[in-house]
């Protein structure tokens, strides 16, 4: 409010007062946040430089459509240059490293070996018998249905290593050898 001796000089401005002087407890808080700000760039920097480091393997991996994970067992890759007969042993061992059968996986793949020359796309020359481990293909699609699980999404196709090895070394884990009967092994 305005005093009548007041008149002309206009409204009071407020006092203006000077900031407050930050205590020493300002200053620590102030310097951890630093640090920690520093910290978190040092840890941004080291996993950026782990990462750029594993870039040539991952983008290897990428190269090959790796990177995703497939679902289901024995979801390996075939390295370049890998024969398909070493990339088929991988399948098998790895397959009976999961479901143990008689003999182990040396017996596995010296059926593989015997039926097919573990070569997956491989089928008797009356197209009777297919695949790794050469099965009935009139028997294949109740076998894939009786041996996989759906949210394995192993695919149907009985020249299919994964799969064909994934179906055999099952059956073997339940029943045995016995539908493999042969000489050799």
């Amino acid at each position: 409010m305005l005093r009548s001796t007041d008149r002309g000089r206009g409204p009071y401005l407020p006092l203006l007062a000077a900031p407050p002087r930050p205590d020493d407890r300002d200053m620590g808080m102030r310097r951890n946040r630093v640090i920690r700000i520093a910290a978190a760039g040092v840890t941004a920097g080291a996993l950026a430089l782990s990462l750029f480091n594993a870039a040539p393997a991952l983008a290897s991996q990428l190269d090959r459509g790796a990177a995703t994970r497939v679902p289901g067992p024995c979801a390996l890759v075939r390295a370049e240059g890998e024969a398909i007969q070493d990339f088929s042993k991988r399948l098998i061992e790895c397959a009976a490293d999961r479901w143990p059968v008689p003999g182990g996986a040396e017996k596995a793949i010296c059926i593989a070996e015997r039926e097919s020359g573990l070569i997956p796309t491989a089928s008797s020359p009356s197209g009777m018998y297919v695949g790794l481990f050469q099965h009935s293909a009139a028997d294949w699609p109740r076998r894939y249905d009786e041996w996989t699980k759906p949210w394995w999404r192993l695919k149907e196709n009985p020249y299919n290593g994964r799969t064909n090895s994934i179906v055999t070394i099952r059956i073997a884990n339940a029943e045995g050898w016995d539908a493999w009967a042969g000489a050799g092994c």
